[in-house]
């Protein structure tokens, strides 16, 4: 297969890709075309169809995957694909995991180190709810497949696994740096921070957000999440229950940026930087992973800044 980032303008294409976006409209003349975005996992591309009544070009929909013959040209700065000829494909002309972002790292292995957090927590009561979770299978299929965000970061298939894993791993380095931290709350509720993500955000190809998640967000869904659980947990103390939800609701840290609430407690507060400090690292990772510009790369809405690469 011929990926997307190996394009060069000038050469021809005939290949398989996924239909993200497809829309129709008219030149200046009238005459009618059709604007898509196709994709694969190495990234998307504009591509135009400017004669979409030509006896080549099939009828197809979003999420399609189509065969194009195709031209690469570019386009203010940017490559586009002229489409001559397309063909709607069937299942088994292609493999899924082609157009899927994936994350680099191995899913099994991220799990083994999750679940061994889990196995660590000493406090019976937030074992129960860890296990609750994690130990049960529809929902840990779903946590393993899912993205941890539309885009910005961790926008991949395993993302929301990668995301979890590396925040704990940075809690769990809090704890023996500020003993005076709750470990078996902290490492709990940084497992738990993200889970509302398993329903805000709908499953690949599409990953795009779901009407609960329009309509809450993954912090309320997840706090939601974790209290049904909590209440299903005979004895589960009060005071424990509101520290939970708490950390979860409030691990945006500002009210600006989503959080329900501001960290009022010590873990609430380390969760809050360790899931900052992940996103704006992956951030910054997946950037300049994407160029091999070294020069200043604009202003970045997370980052906050206009951003460079370190010079070697």
């Amino acid at each position: 297969m011929k990926y997307i980032d190996s394009f060069r303008e000038g050469e021809g294409v005939n290949d398989i890709y996924l239909v993200r976006s497809k829309k129709s409209d008219v030149t200046k003349t009238g005459k009618p075309y059709e604007k898509l975005i196709l994709a694969d996992k190495t990234g998307s591309i504009d591509a135009m169809i400017w004669d979409p009544s030509s006896a080549g070009i099939d009828d197809f929909e979003v999420l399609d995957y189509i065969c194009v013959n195709a031209v690469v040209n570019s386009f203010q700065g940017a490559n586009q694909l002229n489409i001559k000829r397309v063909r709607k494909c069937s299942e088994g002309e292609y493999d899924p995991a082609d157009y899927l972002p994936v994350t680099e790292r191995d899913v099994d292995q991220m799990w083994s180190e999750l679940t061994a957090y889990i196995a660590g927590v000493k406090n019976g009561y937030l074992k129960q709810l860890l296990d609750a979770f994690f130990g049960d299978e529809a929902f840990a299929k779903q946590f393993r497949k899912s993205s941890a965000a539309k885009a910005v970061h961790h926008g991949f298939v395993g993302g929301l696994l990668e995301h979890t894993l590396s925040v704990t791993n940075l809690c769990d380095y809090y704890t023996k740096a500020y003993p005076m931290l709750n470990r078996d709350l902290l490492i709990s509720v940084a497992i738990l921070h993200d889970i509302g993500k398993t329903r805000e955000l709908s499953d690949f190809p599409q990953n795009d957000y779901t009407d609960e998640g329009q309509l809450m967000g993954h912090i309320v869904i997840g706090a939601h999440m974790a209290m049904e659980k909590m209440d299903a947990i005979e004895g589960f103390p009060k005071k424990l229950y509101s520290e939970v939800t708490h950390c979860i609701l409030a691990h945006h840290g500002e009210y600006e940026f989503g959080s329900p609430k501001k960290p009022a407690l010590m873990e609430a507060v380390a969760l809050h930087f360790a899931d900052n400090t992940d996103a704006k690292m992956e951030t910054m990772k997946e950037i300049f992973s994407a160029t091999s510009d070294d020069g200043w790369l604009g202003y970045n809405r997370l980052i906050d800044s206009n951003i460079r690469k370190t010079s070697n």
